[in-house]
């Protein structure tokens, strides 16, 4: 039988099955290892009319069950949410004096809460009681855990608490139960309160635990948090989930936390918890993102020492770091050592090429890459004609930028907002305000909505253009519900200075920060040289022009949007703080 016990284990039950025939016809008598055995096979694999023809025959080989196999049938139905079935063997086994033992009782409690009856569930639970088989904690664990499967989540926390009350001490299994309920529910804030209850009684959640706080910290972007929590189970020795870790880290990349991002890596390199090829593929992606190139082809180094072998995401990563430099060489040795190494550059790949070379105005060697796809049985995407518009539009170069749109519709895309923006810029660029009105309208006739980056592109088109036009086409813009941001502040800032009224810059700068509105480092720039234009003398306009009249008229909406839209800012104490 042991032959047959090796094949259940890789989980052949019928397999398992047919050696017991075969024990049978050669005069061998099973064991009730070998029929508590394959029970228990065919209840993992959901299986029970074939479970319990085994478990009839247990009779007919002049056995007894025992309590492990009716333990197996219990769970095995339960699992198939046929609780009565479940109940009859609970009968079963006190008709036949076998006693249930924790296991029995744990599967039923459970199973009653969520598939059966509550009521069933609590006339157990209270047969329990009696029976004195298990110890209170014991039976307080199992209740709360039936609680939280019944989806009555504040009573099982009241539960807990009034067990305390009662001298019973806290549970680390219930509060366990109690986590898993709320974090499965979405419920955050109570899931950081149950464990500041646990940290508060020195107990150490349990790993799964743990885990799923870390997520729940990592998708809600409490990354202080979520690096304190996985610190901490660091320390206690607990295992870390690999999929929270990256999420950790690839949350501080996206929070610009380099620093954090950095320091949690290096911890677990100097424990020498390794982390696997996803959290290596988000650590080079980050670094190549924020700059670091170098230091991500480091890692890259590092992560074919190891063993592990990058795939297109990390090669395109590093790619678009490099163009990102405009290191194109290094770029283009990658992308050869791709192809060396069996990989293929997808579309991505391509798209980031093309981009590196229109950012350096190759726009020769753009469409040399271009051409190449077709030739490696890559298809063009928006991305990759929407890159080689904004290259020629770079380049002044609207002729060529209109044949690709061109090519665009030929190759059944359509422009998206992108697009447009992209023509209304580089005509806007050239001084075609007229043409880039005929953009405009295009896009909206389109059936598409114009964005912020739509808005500020026109806002800085007119106020170079001739005031008529400039007044019609702003008419225009306030009509399309207008939504400002801080570049349309920073473009407004700059007509000032470009047109001699550095003190109408100070002026609104002054009037934005009453009402806390949230200037970046151009903004700053931009007050700065308006000082210094005004503290040099600089000649500027001092009566009031036109052109002084419309760059007031536009500021004062923007201003008005901002104080009509300005946040409520409350003050929010982490849940974890008190921790």
């Amino acid at each position: 039988m042991y032959a047959g016990c090796a094949i259940l284990s890789r989980g052949r039950s019928s397999d398992g099955l047919y050696w017991m025939h075969l024990m049978i016809e050669r005069g061998c008598k099973p064991s009730i290892v070998t029929f508590s055995t394959l029970i228990d096979a065919f209840c993992k694999e959901g299986n029970m009319v074939q479970a319990r023809k085994i478990f009839d025959g247990i009779q007919d080989a002049c056995l007894s069950p025992n309590v492990v196999i009716y333990n197996s049938l219990i769970n095995g139905y339960v699992k198939a949410r046929d609780i009565g079935q479940a109940n009859m063997l609970y009968q079963e086994m006190k008709i036949r004096g076998i006693a249930p033992d924790g296991v029995t009782f744990n599967v039923l409690v459970l199973g009653h809460y969520k598939y059966g009856r509550e009521e069933d569930g609590d006339r157990l639970l209270r047969d329990m009681t009696e029976s004195g088989l298990l110890p209170d904690c014991s039976l307080y664990d199992i209740t709360v855990a039936g609680l939280c499967w019944s989806g009555h989540l504040d009573e099982a926390l009241q539960f807990f608490e009034n067990m305390f009350e009662k001298g019973i001490p806290p549970s680390v299994v219930a509060l366990n139960s109690i986590i898993a309920a709320y974090s499965r529910e979405g419920l955050e804030e109570k899931v950081y309160e149950v464990y500041k209850m646990m940290d508060k009684f020195g107990l150490i959640p349990s790993s799964s635990t743990c885990s799923s706080l870390l997520l729940g910290l990592c998708k809600k972007r409490r990354l202080q948090e979520a690096g304190e929590l996985l610190y901490m189970m660091i320390e206690k020795g607990l295992p870390v989930n690999r999929v929270a870790f990256t999420m950790l880290l690839d949350g501080y990349f996206r929070m610009g936390d380099l620093v954090g991002a950095q320091n949690l890596w290096n911890e677990l390199v100097r424990r020498r918890m390794f982390p696997d090829a996803v959290a290596f593929s988000a650590y080079i992606n980050g670094l190549s993102k924020a700059g670091l190139v170098q230091d991500a082809y480091n890692v890259f180094l590092e992560m074919l020492r190891i063993g592990f072998v990058p795939n297109n995401f990390i090669y395109n990563s590093l790619i678009s770091g490099f163009c990102g430099h405009g290191k194109l060489l290094e770029a283009l040795k990658l992308e050869k050592e791709m192809r060396q190494k069996g990989l293929l550059p997808d579309i991505f790949t391509v798209n980031i090429i093309i981009n590196g070379f229109c950012k350096q105005g190759r726009l020769k060697s753009a469409i040399d890459v271009f051409i190449g796809m077709y030739r490696t049985g890559l298809i063009p995407d928006i991305i990759t004609y929407n890159t080689l518009i904004a290259g020629y539009c770079k380049a002044l170069d609207m002729v060529n930028a209109d044949g690709f749109v061109s090519k665009m519709y030929a190759s059944g895309w359509d422009p998206d907002i992108t697009t447009y923006n992209l023509q209304i810029h580089g005509f806007s660029n050239i001084g075609k305000m007229n043409q880039a009105v005929i953009i405009l309208d295009e896009l909206i006739r389109a059936g598409i909505v114009p964005d912020t980056v739509t808005y500020n592109i026109m806002m800085n088109g007119v106020c170079r253009d001739i005031m008529d036009r400039a007044m019609i086409v702003a008419a225009k813009l306030l009509k399309m519900a207008f939504v400002p941001n801080v570049i349309t502040v920073n473009t407004l800032l700059s007509h000032f200075c470009k047109q001699g009224m550095p003190e109408k810059t100070l002026l609104w700068s002054q009037k934005l920060s009453e009402i806390s509105f949230n200037f970046d480092e151009t903004s700053y720039f931009l007050m700065d040289r308006a000082y210094c234009n005004i503290q040099g003398n600089a000649g500027f306009i001092s009566e009031t022009s036109g052109k002084s009249l419309f760059l007031d008229f536009l500021m004062y909406i923007t201003y008005d949007y901002f104080c009509r839209n300005r946040p409520c800012r409350k003050t929010i104490q982490s849940p974890l703080k008190l921790i």
